[in-house]
């Protein structure tokens, strides 16, 4: 498969899957997709939604996966297992092509067979339908970062619904493009940095260029475009954490390369490995027709890696460091 043109891919999806000026935006309709058969239970909300439980405990030696409920917990004050469950909308662009993404790829084409326009309106007065809406909204993908307008759009619907006090708002990047600061407006970008029921999760996909790529089908090069993004958000103030992905098409010098991506991290904020989480992959429901030999060395391979990420947190941070909770693992300063 030739490597995805990321940037020219980007604008043509966005073309797709966003009307501005009627505020609308291309969601999945995940209902009679091939996703149902992954799901714990049926699509929701006209079938635009689903219902997402978020697991704390992951197998040993993975860390323990505290997002978004500690994050959510700590901005609305409630208890963790509260906010254990969240209601996930997808917008139907994504401008990679993860192995391992659980979502189908016809969701991810800007395809209108698949996918309804909504506005943020109809998404929130979905989720209010709901007779028992979780405490949370994932504003998944897809790339929802497509269409950056997204986020303040539906700040500005939970707000004029008086829910943005009771409601937790998430939202996904997987760090391919500036469209944040390129088609947002000063007010958006402020609106989305101060808002304070509101986290990011941004995705580190594989811990050096050739894992990235092989994870992605995006460009090898694209792999420090990932650490650039991050660092302009940084300067946001937006409550921001991290992902990574580490399946990889070989191990050779897994130590010395995991070290490295530990020291790139530690450039942008010395703090910045104890909000990262590792994601353990699976294969599992669309995600198995996907995996060939490659894939099934990469899936041994990141078992070897998150000993080695183990590692370099234990040489470098406290066990009381590593303790704290995510979400009081500042970035400032």
């Amino acid at each position: 498969m030739p490597l995805i043109k990321t940037d020219d891919l980007s604008l043509r999806l966005r073309e797709r899957a966003v009307r501005p000026a009627e505020k609308r935006l291309l969601v999945s309709k995940i209902a009679d997709s091939a996703q149902v058969g992954d799901l714990s239970e049926p699509p929701n909300c006209g079938g635009f939604g689903r219902i997402r439980h978020f697991r704390y405990q992951t197998p040993a030696p993975w860390p323990d996966n505290p997002l978004p409920m500690v994050p959510a917990a700590h901005s609305l004050g409630r208890p963790v297992e509260q906010v254990a469950n969240a209601q996930v909308f997808q917008n139907a662009a994504c401008n990679w092509r993860c192995w391992y993404c659980f979502v189908p790829f016809n969701l991810l084409a800007a395809n209108e067979q698949h996918a309804g326009w909504l506005t943020a309106e109809d998404l929130v007065r979905l989720y209010v339908a709901e007779s028992d809406r979780p405490l949370v909204i994932d504003c998944s993908g897809g790339q929802p970062d497509l269409v950056p307008e997204w986020i303040p759009w539906m700040m500005e619907a939970l707000q004029g619904m008086g829910l943005a006090d009771g409601v937790y708002l998430w939202s996904d990047d997987n760090l391919s493009n500036d469209y944040f600061w390129r088609y947002l407006s000063m007010e958006q970008r402020l609106m989305i940095s101060s808002y304070q029921a509101y986290g990011r999760v941004c995705c580190f996909k594989g811990f050096d260029a050739e894992s990235f790529s092989f994870n992605t089908k995006a460009d090898p090069d694209l792999f420090d475009r990932q650490f650039d993004l991050f660092a302009r958000l940084l300067t946001t103030g937006i409550d921001l954490y991290c992902y990574g992905t580490f399946t990889s098409p070989g191990s050779d010098g897994l130590d010395r390369k995991m070290a490295a991506f530990v020291d790139r991290l530690m450039t942008l904020h010395p703090r910045l490995p104890l909000r990262l989480v590792p994601l353990r992959i699976e294969s599992y429901g669309v995600v198995v027709p996907r995996v060939g030999p490659d894939q099934q060395m990469a899936l041994a391979v990141q078992e070897d890696a998150i000993l080695a990420w183990n590692e370099q947190l234990s040489r470098r941070f406290t066990d009381a460091e590593r303790r704290e909770p995510i979400s009081s693992v500042t970035l400032s300063g």
